[in-house]
C-alpha cells in the first residue's frame, strides 16, 4: 500500500513538473492575426516556444499577470538599417522582436552575421546587397559602416556583360553566406540598365528567393516616373519568377502612391508575387552624397533645397550647403520632406500595406513606427482595427519572410508551437514619443517584450545583460535554422 501511495505521489509530481512552464502570461487579451483568436487566455512558454494557450490556469516558474493588456506576436520589421545596440533598444520599446536589413542589404553578409552573434537584443538578418556588390566590382568598395555608395562612376555607369556576371557571382556568394534574398537600391545605382536589373532578379529566382527593392525613381516626370519604376520591377519579377517586395511605397511614389498600389494590386490579381510596405511619416531620410541627388532631383521630387534638413541640427539646406555635402566623400544623412499627411493617412490602412520602419538613427521612425500606427490609426483616427494593425506588423511580414526560410512559419503568430516572440502592451497607452527633434525617444506602453522565450523588457524596463536575438538566415547557410 505504501508503495502504491508513493508511486501515485511520484506520478502526480511528474505530471505537475511536465505541466510546469518556464513562464506563463496570465489573463491577457491574446490576439493572433492568422487564426483570428481574440480572447482572454493564458499562454505557457517552454524552451523558447509557445507550449500552451489555454482558458484554464497554467503553472509556471514565473507568472506574468497580463490582465488588461494585449498579448500579440512580436512585431517584425523587414526594413531596419540601424543595427546597433542603441537602435535595438528603441526597437524593443516599440514592440519589435525581429528587425531585418532587407532593402539594401549588408555589404558583407558573413561579417554582418558574425558581428551580431551573441550581441543582439532582437532577431536579425539581411539580404545580399546589389548596391555593395556593384560598388565592389567597379573597384569602389563601400567604406566601413556605410550601406550606400557615393554618387560617381560606380553608381552612374552601366556595367559591362563581364561586370554583370561578376556582380551576379558576388550575390550568389552572399546568398551562400546566409542572405535572405537580394536587396536592390536601384535609385542609388542609376547606371544599372534594365537588363542588369533583370539579371539580378534572375539570381534570386535561381534560389527561389525574393528581391527587396527601392525602385529606380520617384515623382511624375517621364521617363523615370514612379509609375514607370513600379512597372520596371513588376516586369522583372514577371520575367524572372522571383517574388518581389517594393519597399516604402509611400516615400517613393509620393503623390501617386495610391496609383502605384493599384498597379501592385493588378499584378497580384494576375498571379504575380508582389508585396509592399509603408511607414507613417511624411519625411524620408537618406545619404545626401548618394546618386538619389544626381541632377534633376528637385524637379523629380517636386521639392527644393530647403526641404532637406540635417537630422542632428535641424538645419535646412541651401544650394551651397547641399553642393558641399553632395560632393563630400563622407556619408551624411539628410531628412527629405517630400510627402503629405493626407497621402500617408490614405496609404497606411490599405490592405496591401505591411508596416516597416526604414529605421536609422536621426529619424523618429527608428524608435516610433509601430507605436505610432497603434496610437494614431487604431486609437485616434480609427481607420484600422487593432487586429488589422497587428496583421500588418506581424503575420504579413512573417508570411513575406516565409519566402526565404521555413523558420518564419513560427514567427508572427500566437499559436502553440510558434516561437515565443511576444509583445505585451497596453492598447490604451501605447504611443510613440520620438520626434524629428528627439528621434531616439523610446515609445511607451510596452510592458513586456519576450524574445525567443527570454524577457527583454520586464514591467516596462529593459533587462540588462541579456542578448536573446538570433540570426534568421536563408537556405544557403548550411547547418543553421
Amino acid at each position: 500500500m505504501r508503495n502504491l501511495v508513493f508511486l501515485l505521489f511520484l506520478f502526480a509530481g511528474t505530471l505537475l513538473f511536465a505541466q510546469q512552464y518556464d513562464m506563463v502570461l496570465e489573463g491577457g487579451r491574446v490576439m493572433d492575426p492568422e487564426s483570428g483568436l481574440d480572447a482572454v487566455r493564458n499562454v505557457g512558454i517552454r524552451d523558447g516556444k509557445i507550449a500552451s494557450i489555454s482558458a484554464s490556469p497554467l503553472s509556471g516558474r514565473r507568472v506574468i499577470h497580463a490582465a488588461g493588456l494585449v498579448v500579440a506576436p512580436g512585431f517584425i520589421d523587414l526594413h531596419q538599417h540601424g543595427q546597433n545596440l542603441a537602435s535595438e533598444r528603441v526597437k524593443a520599446f516599440d514592440g519589435v522582436t525581429t528587425a531585418l536589413e532587407m532593402e539594401i542589404g549588408a555589404p558583407d553578409v558573413a561579417r554582418f552575421l558574425r558581428a551580431k552573434e551573441g550581441h543582439s537584443l532582437i532577431h536579425y538578418g539581411t539580404t545580399a546587397s546589389h548596391v555593395a556588390a556593384r560598388a565592389l566590382i567597379f573597384g569602389a568598395p563601400l567604406p566601413d559602416g556605410t550601406i550606400l555608395p557615393k554618387s560617381g562612376p560606380a553608381t552612374d555607369q552601366p556595367a559591362t556583360p563581364e561586370q554583370i556576371e561578376r556582380i551576379q557571382q558576388r550575390l550568389r556568394d552572399e546568398l551562400d553566406a546566409g542572405a535572405l534574398g537580394v536587396g536592390m537600391g536601384i535609385e542609388y545605382t542609376p547606371g544599372a540598365t534594365r537588363l542588369e536589373v533583370i539579371d539580378m532578379f534572375r539570381v534570386a529566382a535561381e534560389r527561389k528567393l525574393p528581391v527587396y527593392t527601392h525602385m529606380r525613381s520617384a515623382g511624375r516626370i517621364d521617363p523615370g516616373s514612379a509609375i514607370q519604376s513600379v512597372e520596371e520591377v513588376i516586369g522583372a519579377a514577371a520575367i524572372s519568377g522571383a517574388p518581389l517586395h517594393i519597399v516604402h511605397i509611400n516615400s517613393t511614389c509620393l503623390r501617386d502612391s495610391l496609383e502605384c498600389l493599384s498597379l501592385i494590386e493588378g499584378a497580384r490579381k494576375r498571379g504575380l508575387d508582389v508585396t509592399t510596405e509603408a511607414y507613417p511619416y511624411i519625411a524620408g531620410m537618406t545619404a545626401v552624397n548618394s546618386a538619389l541627388f544626381n541632377p534633376g532631383w528637385r524637379e523629380k521630387l517636386g521639392i527644393d533645397y530647403g526641404n532637406l534638413v540635417m537630422p542632428d541640427t535641424g538645419e535646412h539646406l541651401t544650394k551651397e550647403r547641399f553642393e558641399e555635402l553632395h560632393n563630400s566623400n563622407t556619408q551624411q544623412w539628410v531628412l527629405v520632406f517630400a510627402n503629405t499627411q493626407e497621402i500617408v493617412d490614405a496609404i497606411i490602412p490599405n490592405p496591401l500595406i505591411m508596416i516597416a520602419s526604414d529605421g536609422a538613427e536621426g529619424h523618429p521612425r527608428n524608435a516610433g513606427t509601430y507605436s505610432r500606427v497603434l496610437a494614431q490609426y487604431v486609437r485616434e483616427k480609427k481607420t484600422l482595427t487593432l487586429m488589422e494593425a497587428l496583421k500588418k506588423m506581424t503575420l504579413m511580414p512573417a508570411q513575406m519572410l516565409e519566402r526565404s526560410t521555413p523558420e518564419a512559419r513560427r514567427k508572427g503568430r500566437v499559436q502553440e508551437g510558434a516561437d515565443a516572440d511576444l509583445v505585451v502592451f497596453d492598447p490604451e497607452m501605447i504611443a510613440d514619443r520620438s520626434t524629428f527633434e528627439k528621434p531616439m525617444e523610446p515609445s511607451v506602453g510596452v510592458h513586456f517584450l519576450i524574445v525567443g522565450g527570454t524577457t527583454l523588457i520586464d514591467d516596462g524596463k529593459m533587462v540588462e545583460g541579456v542578448y536573446p536575438g538570433r540570426a534568421i538566415v536563408g537556405p544557403g547557410k548550411k547547418g543553421l535554422e
